[in-house]
């Protein structure tokens, strides 16, 4: 229990991450942005708020921005690659998995919805969307999109993610009131990177609450059988011999 305590604060506070950076530095950075890109195990993982941390660190002098969008970026890029393969050599059969701790089927099954909807696009809005940016490759790779159009989506969208979140971070991070309230900033980047995740689910929720019912098509009346087997015979009427003369 307390090294779990101890996970948490690590991932999910500023102070625990501020810590995880500095000590881990890249090696543990890159790590992170694999697993929660490319693992379906890795959902849970931090990627904004990391991102936006990442990004003060380098503001103050521990890590060199242009090392850290090169190898983030290296490790969005084949993290999704390594997704989409996953999807693609398991097929149908990975929409039947059986839930567990680390991998939640409702994610995968709301994730294949949204790329039925936005197509290609999916895997550089996925970036920006938490749980959905962990299944949309494999959702990709299920449905056989081209490798060559999957990897412009991919490297378009991981690029993007990585240097507008940590650029962002880097900016941000210069001035005091954030320096001292790194703990609002944190909520408010994950509140608004959840928003619309939660609104794509409520939209899909009313769509299929509210989804018109088939009408069973109504079986026509049988028709009466001109000629029912059942019918009783009509004898034919007898014929009227001729008579004799003089009958």
């Amino acid at each position: 229990m307390e090294f779990l305590q101890q996970v948490k604060h690590s991932l999910f506070t500023p102070e625990g991450l501020q810590q995880l950076i500095v000590t881990g530095g890249y090696l543990v950075l890159f790590a992170i942005v694999f697993a929660e890109t490319g693992l379906l195990v890795g959902f849970f993982l931090p990627g904004d708020s990391l991102l936006f941390m990442a990004g003060v660190a380098a503001g103050a002098g521990h890590l060199d921005l242009f090392l850290l969008w090169l190898l983030l970026s290296l490790a969005a890029i084949i993290g999704d690659s390594v997704g989409y393969w996953v999807g693609a050599r398991a097929g149908q059969a990975i929409y039947s998995r059986p839930d567990s701790l680390l991998f939640k089927r409702k994610h995968l099954l709301h994730t294949k919805e949204f790329y039925e909807k936005h197509g290609g696009m999916t895997i550089v809005l996925a970036r920006f969307l938490p749980l959905v940016r962990t299944f949309a490759p494999v959702v990709a790779g299920v449905a056989q999109m081209h490798y060559r159009r999957f990897l412009f989506f991919n490297v378009f969208g991981g690029i993007g993610w990585i240097v507008s979140l940590t650029l962002l971070g880097f900016t941000l991070g210069q001035f005091a009131w954030v320096q001292h309230n790194l703990e609002k900033m944190i909520v408010g980047i994950i509140v608004l990177s959840f928003l619309p995740v939660v609104h794509q689910y409520w939209k899909m929720h009313r769509a299929h609450r509210f989804a018109p019912q088939a009408v069973p098509a109504a079986t026509p009346a049988p028709t009466a059988d001109p000629f029912p087997a059942s019918a009783p015979a009509i004898a034919p009427a007898p014929l009227d011999r001729p008579r004799a003369p003089g009958a």
